[in-house]
């Protein structure tokens, strides 16, 4: 069974950066499409990235240009480069995979994905 582990969360100032990592055992992630998502506390969760199997990747219109998602499939792995940080971009960030290998257009709707991550904190703060 697919097990994913985030890590990489913390404490950055404002203009900073943070490379988060989403680890996979149980299952290989090369043939999945993956995913990331944040939940701020009082709202709801929302897709940020995703990644197909190919390489193909999707942004939300409020990260575009400072993150950029990328897997490394000999170590089952799939990180997010968050530069640029702001503290609008502070919430708790979940990887999640799908079963199958596409971001469709549908990507940043959690129901289609089945595997999740237990989340790490991120925050931005002077």
């Amino acid at each position: 069974q697919l097990q994913l582990v985030e890590s990489g969360g913390g404490l950055v100032q404002p203009g900073g950066s943070l490379r988060l990592s989403c680890a996979a055992s149980g299952s290989t992630l090369a043939h999945r499409a993956v995913a990331w998502f944040r939940q701020a506390p009082g709202k709801e969760r929302e897709g940020v990235s995703c990644i197909s199997m190919g390489g193909n990747e999707r942004y939300a219109d409020s990260v575009k240009g400072r993150f950029a998602v990328s897997r490394d499939n000999d170590e089952n792995t799939v990180r997010l480069q968050m530069s640029n940080l702001n503290p609008e971009d502070t919430a708790v960030y979940y990887c999640a995979a799908k079963e199958d290998s596409y971001c469709f257009t549908t990507w940043a709707q959690p129901g289609n994905f089945r595997s999740w991550g237990q989340g790490t904190q991120v925050t931005v703060s002077q």
